[in-house]
């Protein structure tokens, strides 16, 4: 099951995106906020200046229907979808924007970091593999100090990230070359030299659009595909990899139902 959707978000960079109306964009609609003000304004404004809006023909979650004004397709993977308008308040879309893509890029991390090693057990390359209680495994050090480090680690990168969320450009680490252009801030996506050495993300407007849509998308089916394995690991016991084999071995007799059913 969750595997299925893992090898799309691995492999979908090869899918349309300019036409593609499989993903919706999703703005979190699974938090607990406060009354939203309602707010119609331009999302765009201020968001990218790198990417240039898609437009009025762009695909749609829904055929036929009528995107919210503040969807105006600057975002990527924006295509209309938001109906309890979470995002008119246009601080608010910017704060969900920034959160899925973090969400999508620690999924996608996560995906492989399942699949790989469990693929590697299964080649006998590595021994004991299980992601799920990866946690009960003895390393370096006890888990206190674990946690401790990550807790600094992640907060000061955490911390610039929030910085730069507030202003843009405030916490850049480019050299500055003088017969070299630096990229222009934008949040979320730092580029640059350290972070696009190919330089990917400095074409015109409409390649970086497509990057960085395709990037939400697999982003997207990456979380999808995380929420399968914690709840086959939870009804199984078991990994992916395994579930698939077993699936593909009898699949009329493993399945969804049958992981319900036994239970």
């Amino acid at each position: 099951m969750a595997l299925s959707v893992a090898s799309i978000a691995l492999s979908s960079s090869s899918l349309p995106t300019t036409r593609d109306s499989f993903s919706g964009s999703w703005t979190a609609t699974y938090l607990h906020l406060p009354k939203q003000r309602s707010v119609k304004v331009s999302a765009g404004k201020g968001v990218s200046s790198v990417c240039e809006p898609l437009g009025p023909d762009r695909p749609l979650w829904f055929p036929g229907s009528s995107p919210p004004e503040w969807l105006d397709g600057s975002l990527p993977g924006d295509f209309g979808f938001d109906p309890l308008g979470l995002g008119s308040d246009p601080e608010l879309l910017k704060w969900f924007a920034q959160a899925e893509l973090m969400h999508s890029r620690w999924a996608m991390l996560a995906v492989a970091g399942i699949l790989i090693p469990e693929w590697l057990e299964s080649l006998g390359l590595i021994d004991s593999f299980s992601w799920f209680d990866a946690g009960s495994q003895d390393y370096f050090t006890d888990t206190t100090t674990l946690f401790v480090i990550q807790m600094a680690l992640m907060g000061w990168v955490e911390g610039r990230r929030w910085a730069d969320l507030i202003n843009p450009g405030s916490v850049d680490i480019e050299p500055k070359f003088p017969n070299r252009k630096n990229p222009t801030p934008d949040v979320g996506y730092p580029g640059g030299l350290w972070f696009d050495p190919l330089m990917w993300g400095r074409g015109s407007p409409e390649p970086v659009m497509v990057l960085r849509t395709k990037e939400i998308k697999n982003g997207r089916l990456a979380m999808l595909a995380f929420a399968g394995f914690v709840f086959q690991a939870i009804y199984t016991g078991q990994g992916p990899l395994e579930n698939l084999s077993a699936h593909l071995a009898d699949p009329g007799h493993i399945n969804i139902f049958s992981a319900f059913s036994s239970h």
